[in-house]
């Protein structure tokens, strides 16, 4: 008797919600959550609503419009390839040869 067996063919595709690739739905939960906690401490705090539910907002959608904008424009790896990038340094410069004249010729025993 055959048996069916169902092909996953999205084994290696990266996690997409709405457009946003990977790692961007952890930082867009993780800036919402720090909104809302935000919020909840500015309240408490003895500000006004009318004071506080603006600056909130206006900040939501700052977030919603930076996070899209990055996994628009470097996708899944790129933004850590990016930044990674920035960390190299321009040149490097050596006072002496002797680095590499001794590779030139490695010593080896027939």
């Amino acid at each position: 008797m055959a048996t069916v067996y169902q092909i996953n063919k999205g084994v290696s595709k990266p996690i997409v919600f709405k457009g946003l690739k990977a790692q961007y739905i952890a930082y867009l939960a993780i800036g919402l959550v720090l909104l809302l906690l935000s919020f909840a401490i500015l309240y408490i705090s003895g500000l006004s609503l009318f004071a506080v539910l603006p600056v909130i907002l206006i900040l939501g959608s700052a977030l919603f419009m930076v996070t899209f904008r990055l996994s628009h424009r470097f996708g899944e790896h790129g933004l850590m390839k990016f930044i990674a990038r920035k960390a190299l340094p321009k040149y490097l410069r050596f006072a002496s040869r002797r680095i590499f004249t001794a590779l030139k010729y490695p010593k080896t025993n027939l």
